[in-house]
């Protein structure tokens, strides 16, 4: 697939840009799948489907007019496609862990 420009995006219609985000999530759950299980020809497709998933949202969201494409060829809606929420915060790591002992504690 070929990268799709912002500012060629932006020149076609909210529904021209849900179809084109359709294509790319479809394209992006056939690329995830085929990476699994065995070796893609081109590896770079990935990424570029997935910057095209995001030009499609940035574009519609500025324009307000957000929602998620249509079901995918398995039923579901691409993880892509749904903003996800806030994400879990994640704890400080100190340099030793919490379990292990430090050299104060053995003494050395």
């Amino acid at each position: 697939m070929s990268s799709t420009k912002a500012r060629e995006i932006r020149d076609m219609s909210d529904e021209q840009i849900r179809l084109l985000w359709k294509d790319a999530a479809e394209s992006l759950f056939r690329l995830k799948l085929q990476s699994q299980t065995e070796k893609l020809a081109a590896p770079s497709d990935v990424r570029k489907n997935r910057r095209t998933i995001a030009r499609c949202q940035t574009i519609l969201g500025q324009r307000g007019s957000v929602v998620a494409p249509a079901a995918g060829p398995d039923g579901s809606i691409a993880a892509d496609a749904v903003p996800a929420g806030k994400p879990a915060k994640r704890r400080a790591r100190s340099g030793a862990r919490s379990g292990a002992k430090t050299r104060t504690q053995t003494g050395k």
